[in-house]
């Protein structure tokens, strides 16, 4: 699995951490081992840009998610289709105020983002009530799991 991070901000982060994470979402939800991820971090001017264009939308949104190839997550004893996922534009100051109301870090804030925004490239959505649980679970459970492999507390 390639995963590329262009970070188009002054924002610092950890890089490998989020790839960590991407490539473990993508293991788990058996993607195929050849595709490709790529995260771009950009500023809330121009996130504000990408959410009107693409939602209609007023101001800056935290994560968006800009399928590719349309992959879907594998299924047992079926071989998963290969191609390009797609691009997750990530919004670290957006993030970061979402974290501080949340009362943990921004990094873990942009790791749930990271996995929300796989979810959606692999068709998840959370319009309704039943998806959104089903979505949210998946995305929690992922996340729990990742972090408590990399020995980090979860609460």
């Amino acid at each position: 699995m390639s995963v590329d991070v262009l970070n188009e901000t002054d924002h610092r982060l950890d890089e490998l951490e989020l790839v960590a994470l991407s490539k473990y979402v993508m293991s788990e939800m058996r993607v195929h081992p050849g595709a490709d991820l790529c995260l771009r971090l950009v500023d809330e001017a121009a996130m504000e840009v990408l959410h009107v264009q693409w939602m209609d939308l007023p101001g800056p949104t935290d994560v968006m998610s800009f399928p590719m190839d349309e992959l879907r997550p594998g299924r047992d004893g079926e071989e998963p289709e290969e191609g390009v996922l797609g691009d997750i534009v990530l919004c670290p100051s957006v993030a970061e105020k979402q974290a501080a109301e949340a009362g943990h870090a921004t990094e873990e804030e942009l790791l749930l983002l990271t996995t929300h925004g796989i979810l959606h490239l692999l068709g998840y959505d959370h319009a309704e009530p039943e998806e959104e649980r089903e979505m949210f679970e998946l995305q929690r459970q992922l996340l729990l799991t990742f972090l408590a492999g990399r020995g980090r507390p979860t609460t």
